[in-house]
């Protein structure tokens, strides 16, 4: 799918070019899945907004330039939620590290069959595969698997079949996507299969109806009687009290710095508190891989891969100094090659590329070499009301595009 170039010059070509339909038309149509080859009721903007090729702020902008605030109030909203979702596993992180500690005690299962039956790991392998027997299910499933992508109406879909007519852990279901969705965000992926699962909202689930599933697929598929339209939502787990978000230090002007690009943000050129420093190197690494313990899609990696490239490419042609990937074994040489001081990084929400930063500011420590992480203002705006609904955010919205000057 052209869409899913991961360039940050190809993001601003598709925004560009979904502008005029980010209003009334986006509100109107945007819950109907039409099949991968007629996507233009969606922006397909998620891939690189979720490596932050592209960012929220400037999405904001863009549209709110084109449209009033009440026609292109739903595609806002939508950014939104993602920023949202980020700031309340932020709040949460033990909600992460549970998910975390029930997917490896699954895959365990899985890999060596202790404590599952039979029917089991063959109910999981067929939905993985493509081989349920439900059609839409089935053609979705192959859909993620060759395109790394799926509508997020179909998604809601599939993680409900998922959990309640094939009765299999969501867990595993929010793995699954996490490992082939170009898009594949920590905090959007796994708290969106919770609320599917009445976790998230507790005693609130969503159940795919086959007549919805009919209708917004234009007839395409209609899975009557295959689903189970009536079961209840999962018991639910005890959800912890939001935290704080602490403050982060600014880089210190007098040393020699170095940046670092990684998964989560790969706009180097628009990161707070860099202009001025002594930018004497540009390095980066990404972490596909790290986002499972069973095998990440080829799809994923290439596009993170490709990603990292035009970030540390584009960041080098703004700031002067040559850039390049940096693995792990050659962190040493590049450190002293270049003389580094300080480290400046973007923050990096829970998350693959957060557990990666960590492993970089022990290393850094170790030499006496700070890291220093930045906060976007989108996200210090938005962050702390995620301790309440989202519900109740969407009020905010408005007040807060205003604080952050966009109109």
């Amino acid at each position: 799918m052209t869409a899913f170039i991961p360039t940050r010059s190809a993001a601003l070509a598709r925004l560009a070019e979904f502008l005029p339909s980010a209003g009334n038309h986006y509100a109107n149509e945007r819950n109907s899945d039409l099949g991968p080859s007629q996507r233009d009721n969606v922006s397909l903007l998620s891939p690189a907004l979720r490596h932050r090729l592209i960012t929220e702020d400037e999405i904001a902008r863009a549209v709110l330039g084109s449209h009033s605030f009440p026609a292109a109030e739903k595609f806002i909203q939508e950014v939104c939620w993602r920023t949202y979702w980020k700031g309340w596993l932020e709040l949460r992180p033990k909600v992460w590290r549970d998910y975390q500690s029930q997917l490896e005690d699954l895959i365990d299962k899985i890999s060596d069959g202790s404590g599952l039956d039979r029917p089991f790991r063959k109910r999981y392998q067929a939905a993985v595969d493509g081989h349920s027997g439900i059609a839409c299910f089935d053609a979705w499933t192959q859909e993620l698997r060759a395109t790394g992508y799926l509508h997020n109406h179909t998604r809601m879909w599939f993680a409900s079949i998922w959990i309640f007519t094939l009765n299999l852990p969501w867990q595993l279901g929010a793995d699954f996507f996490y490992r082939h969705l170009l898009d594949g965000d920590p905090a959007s992926n796994t708290l969106s299969w919770r609320w599917v699962a009445g976790l998230q909202t507790q005693g609130k689930h969503y159940l795919a109806r086959a007549e919805n599933i009919q209708q917004y697929t234009a007839d395409r598929w209609s899975p009557k009687g295959q689903l189970k339209e009536d079961a209840s939502p999962l018991p639910a787990d005890e959800i912890p009290a939001a935290g704080k978000l602490g403050e982060l230090p600014l880089p210190n002007a007098r040393k020699r710095t170095a940046l670092w690009l990684h998964d989560d943000d790969l706009c180097a050129e628009s990161w707070p508190a860099v202009e001025g420093l002594d930018v004497v190197a540009i390095a980066g690494d990404v972490s596909p891989v790290r986002r499972s313990w069973l095998p990440v899609s080829d799809s994923v990696i290439a596009y993170a891969e490709a990603a990292l490239a035009d970030g540390l490419s584009r960041a080098s042609a703004h700031y002067g100094p040559p850039a390049q990937r940096v693995l792990t074994t050659d962190r040493q040489r590049w450190l002293a090659e270049h003389g580094i001081e300080q480290v400046v990084t973007a923050y990096a929400p829970l998350g693959p590329a957060a557990g990666a930063l960590g492993l970089l500011a022990r290393d850094l420590r170790a030499r006496g070499i700070s890291l220093v992480q930045l906060h976007r203002a989108w996200d210090t705006a938005f962050w702390p009301h995620a301790d309440k609904g989202f519900f109740q955010l969407r009020e905010q919205i408005r007040p807060l595009l205003a604080e952050l000057q966009i109109p």
